[in-house]
């Protein structure tokens, strides 16, 4: 199934869909690839970077010791179940809208051992990019997670604003890493994985609206990683979505 142009609806039916698209994400996440180990969840948004605490208090948000090798050097073997550092994915160096904006939800990836925070799933919606004080919010929260060690997977499937006007990776790694980054022509939609270590490294495909969904690399330690079955669990959401929108997002056109 191709990604579908969701500028074409308003942000209460992507709403509907994202929160259908997080339920089948987590879902196919704790009956596949994840090790029993790890288990992840649906939880409230946070916004601000203060509110990061919430997601690791009580818990111990150190990751557990991995073997230290070269990463580009990591065959696809399973260690504990998870993947050694094959991401298959290029080493990229108030308003209605403030309403969605609340009411997000995203996946926590979390470990048994005293429930920590290992990894979390953000996927953009219109009310991230709707404001200059949402995007900042994102991107605060984006990089609090990160220098708390907490591995990310971000999904934007809509085009960059004058917020972002190189995408939403671009704000971010200004943010993380104070490097530039340029989309590629014709793929302005992002999908980016973001690996927290002794450095942060970041994976990003980008792609198009007609494009197939990839899978992308959701990494739970920093040289290892599950890959997230996004082309299956958008076409379970978009299934459970109203033919009425349906057939909205199919009609071909802008």
């Amino acid at each position: 199934m191709s990604i579908h142009n969701w500028t074409k609806v308003d942000a209460g039916i992507y709403q509907a869909f994202q929160h259908c698209w997080i339920s089948a994400i987590g879902d196919a996440l704790n009956s596949g690839p994840l090790p029993d180990n790890y288990y992840a969840l649906c939880e409230l948004q946070v916004t601000a970077s203060n509110s990061v605490a919430e997601l690791v208090r009580e818990t111990d948000t150190k990751l557990s010791e991995c073997e230290t090798a070269d990463p580009k050097g990591f065959s696809p073997k399973r260690h504990d179940g998870l993947l050694f550092d094959d991401p298959k994915v290029e080493l990229t160096a108030e308003p209605d809208m403030e309403f969605y904006r609340r009411k997000q939800n995203a996946i926590a990836v979390r470990h048994v051992s005293g429930d920590r925070l290992v990894a979390m799933i953000e996927i953009v919606s219109p009310g991230n990019k709707s404001t200059k004080n949402a995007m900042r919010s994102f991107i605060e929260k984006a990089a609090d997670l990160l220098n708390k060690q907490i591995h990310l997977l971000i999904i934007d499937l809509f085009p960059p604003t004058k917020r972002d006007p190189q995408g939403i990776h671009a704000a971010i790694w200004d943010d993380v890493a104070g490097q530039d980054y340029t989309l590629p022509s014709g793929k302005p939609l992002t999908l980016a994985a973001y690996v927290s270590d002794l450095s942060i490294r970041a994976y990003v495909r980008q792609v198009a609206v007609g494009d197939a969904m990839p899978e992308m690399p959701l990494y739970l330690e920093p040289n290892g990683l599950v890959h997230v079955p996004l082309e299956a669990t958008y076409q379970t959401a978009f299934a459970a979505m109203p033919a009425r929108w349906r057939r909205v997002l199919e009609l071909p056109g802008k």
